[in-house]
């Protein structure tokens, strides 16, 4: 009962955390394998459980979703569906060493250029600094990763998603429902697999809907130089712990 209470804890803090900046599998993962998983089947029982949060952070923040410019959230939606499905592929056929270990280097990078556009680089509400196109292999690479593994998309997609010119609130929510799209081809593949463990991904799943949905009021409601410094305040801890101790 304590392990089960420790993994349904640790889905309400994934799901808030998801739900606000991303990173959240960061603390799925290690809850799992604490609780005897191997790590393969860590990674793949956590995507399945955290789906189901995703979805409802996506559909609470739906009124926030939004494309970027003239890069349509049609477009975004169908390269994260594509990249997704190549990630998931390219997990169940490749081991997901090299991935791991660049992890940090990703959440870093991704940490940093949300900074940056957050709070140092002066211009007004409407310019850009990636046009449409290098948005969408941008996304489409991002959503190769999450398919894989994931550990940190959230960063990624925010940091991708405000340099093509979206304000921090709408991308906050634009990523969320794109979290759900990618993930939905990978749990699509997954669910087959023998290193699904159910009973920790129901769990699970139950209290990554209740922080998603924590996370999406706070959204909405959250300061927004407030709710930038949560975001980068969560990159710079995450990526220290990951470089102090990678998963």
């Amino acid at each position: 009962m304590l392990i089960f209470f420790m993994i349904f804890a640790a889905g309400i803090w994934a799901g808030l955390q998801n739900s606000l900046a991303g990173g959240g599998s960061f603390v799925t993962l290690p809850a799992l394998i604490l609780a005897g998983l191997s790590p393969l089947a860590a990674n793949i029982t956590s995507t399945i459980a955290l789906f189901p949060g995703q979805v409802t952070s996506g559909l609470a923040g739906r009124k926030l979703v939004s494309g970027a410019g003239t890069l349509s959230f049609k477009m975004l939606f169908i390269v994260s569906l594509a990249g997704g499905i190549l990630g998931a592929l390219l997990l169940l056929n490749t081991p997901s060493s090299v991935f791991a270990r660049i992890v940090p280097w990703l959440v870093l990078f991704g940490t940093s250029v949300f900074a940056w556009g957050s709070f140092f680089r002066k211009t007004n509400e409407t310019s850009t600094h990636i046009g449409p196109w290098a948005a969408a292999i941008a996304q489409f690479c991002i959503a190769i990763y999450g398919g894989y593994f994931g550990g940190g998309i959230g960063f990624l997609m925010m940091a991708a998603l405000t340099m093509a010119g979206l304000a921090t609130r709408a991308a906050g929510a634009t990523k969320n429902a794109l979290a759900g799209v990618m993930n939905a081809s990978a749990v699509a593949l997954f669910v087959f697999s023998p290193e699904v463990h159910w009973q920790q991904a129901l769990v699970l799943g139950i209290g990554a809907i209740l922080g998603g949905l924590m996370g999406s009021w706070a959204l909405h409601r959250v300061n927004e130089k407030v709710l930038r410094g949560v975001i980068v305040t969560i990159g710079v801890l995450l990526t220290i712990g990951l470089f102090v101790k990678p998963i």
